[in-house]
């Protein structure tokens, strides 16, 4: 039985010309698990998807079609749509449901082009280290969305192929000259994703450090003209964080935008901003927050980072408080494309140390794809589902452990009242 992500991806497939052709290489007789498996996926798209099983040792002329020189030992699925081709090598391992769609994907999406901005101290799309975002740009590439460094400042100019424009936590301020560049590309209908940081941490006794003092750019210079204003300030979340760290709020508390945020979990952010929307901004701007912290009166936009975490009524907001905004414009006059910016003020959620954690990989992909303009839901490999502990509030901790006393009490008390009757 495939997932319901499979499911509505194979039904909502749009095929133009000849179906999509799943061709396995399998020499012998093939698991029972390889025919029910692709079968399912034949049946699900009503006649968008073809499959045939071929045994390369009985049929060499057929498999030499596909240029390939299989041997006794080798397992192989090909996915072919067109001109465009994706193999997927299953000999030491299972074929699973997750290689097929991403696949699926790969061969009959249009591919999207993402240009990261460099020269800024941005996190890199070519580092492994922790700070990298390699493992997002790779969980792009299984989506059809190709990823390129741009040194704005050196080719003065954002390419026509350039999809998406992904602005990932700068160190240092943009000049005035590449900001025209960057808002005129959004007024022609460009695409963008903001990711801003905050240099300040907090420490083990619950107060903000002094070391690091000074934050990375807003980005508010180009921002505001879209409708959005980045706070000088931390947000906290004592009800609902990870790591201890009560400025890494978690949170489930989404707005009801099934493409972005549509059957995610939890995710978590590192230090994030406030971000708010300004009531001055242009009639055609549309704007709607993506995530926001989990608690209430417990969660708050710290705007005193030098004293004890706490809340002071007049200065800091309380929440429920927004980490991510996205703004939609649009169509301009010409016809051309409208404008999609989303904005999160913390990039460390994308980064290789926690992609694969929570729900963080999801909503990166999900957004990336919502921005790229494709009606069509990211599938996620199992790796980026890791899910590691939330922390809890004493009256939290309390509470669970007094229902898991009371629970089995009531069963045996409930137990004993059946048989004193009987």
């Amino acid at each position: 039985t495939l997932s319901q992500t499979s499911i509505d991806f194979i039904e909502g497939m749009k095929i133009v010309g000849e179906p999509i052709e799943l061709i396995a290489f399998y020499v012998g007789l093939p698991p029972k698990y390889l025919e029910d498996l692709l079968n399912e996926y034949q049946r699900r798209s009503k006649g968008k998807i073809t499959i045939n099983i071929i045994d390369p040792i009985n049929d060499i002329a057929y498999a030499a079609k596909y240029g390939n020189i299989i041997n006794g030992e080798e397992k192989k699925l090909i996915v072919i749509s067109g001109d465009e081709r994706k193999d997927i090598d299953f000999t030491t391992t299972a074929l699973d449901e997750e290689q097929i769609t991403n696949a699926l994907a790969r061969v009959n999406r249009e591919s999207r082009q993402a240009c990261f901005l460099t020269g800024h101290g941005e996190l890199s799309i070519s580092k492994h280290d922790n700070q990298g975002l390699s493992l997002f740009t790779g969980l792009l590439k299984a989506n059809n969305i190709n990823s390129k460094s741009l040194m704005l400042g050196t080719a003065g100019v954002i390419p026509g192929d350039c999809d998406i424009l992904v602005i990932a936590a700068p160190r240092v301020n943009l000049t005035p000259g590449e900001e025209v560049l960057i808002d005129d590309y959004l007024k022609k209908g460009g695409d963008a994703l903001f990711l801003t940081q905050d240099l300040f941490i907090t420490d083990t006794e619950n107060t903000t450090s002094t070391d690091n003092k000074g934050t990375t750019p807003s980005l508010n210079s180009i921002l505001l003209d879209w409708g959005v204003k980045i706070g000088d300030d931390v947000v906290v979340d004592i009800a609902s964080h990870v790591g201890g760290d009560e400025g890494s709020p978690a949170t489930k508390n989404y707005f009801d935008h099934k493409s972005i945020t549509g059957g995610l979990d939890y995710t978590f952010y590192v230090r994030p901003r406030s971000i708010t929307p300004l009531a001055g901004r242009r009639s055609s701007i549309k704007l709607a927050p993506i995530v926001l912290t989990a608690s209430k009166e417990q969660s708050w936009a710290e705007t005193n980072k030098n004293l004890l975490i706490r809340y002071d009524e007049g200065e800091d907001t309380q929440g429920p408080i927004a980490i991510a905004y996205a703004v939609w414009d649009k169509k301009t006059d010409d016809g051309s494309s409208d404008t999609r910016i989303a904005v999160f003020t913390d990039a460390d959620f994308l980064s290789n140390a926690y992609l694969n954690q929570y729900s963080n990989a999801a909503l990166g992909s999900n957004v990336v794809n919502w921005l790229s303009e494709l009606d069509y839901t990211p599938f996620l490999d199992q790796k980026y589902s890791k899910v590691e502990r939330l922390n809890l509030t004493s009256k939290q901790t309390r509470m669970i452990t007094g229902l898991l006393f009371l629970i089995p009490l009531f069963i045996f008390m409930f137990g004993m009242f059946i048989a004193i009757r009987r």
